[in-house]
């Protein structure tokens, strides 16, 4: 079990811009759906927008804190076409 808040600042401790948003999927807090926003991702295909994420959480997945980790990362011109920024 981890606490969201410590995952959302090791997150926007690499990705000084990012919005990060995050819910536990389970209830056991292990298992987390975090959506991302940040212009870090730009230019960069899915898969290396997961592994920029999955690196810096590698830390605390290698610790059993986080069990499984479903992502969603978008840009933020993306998020506000999808409607997620005004």
């Amino acid at each position: 079990m981890v606490e969201f808040t410590t995952v959302e600042n090791l997150i926007k401790s690499h990705l000084d811009d990012a919005i990060v948003k995050i819910h536990d999927l389970t209830g056991t807090a292990d298992h987390l759906s975090i959506l991302i926003i940040s212009d870090a991702f730009q230019g960069k295909i899915l898969i290396d927008q997961h592994q920029m994420i999955m690196d810096i959480l590698k830390e605390k997945l290698g610790t059993n804190e986080i069990h499984a980790v479903q992502l969603k990362t978008l840009t933020k011109d993306k998020a506000r076409a999808k409607g997620l920024l005004s």
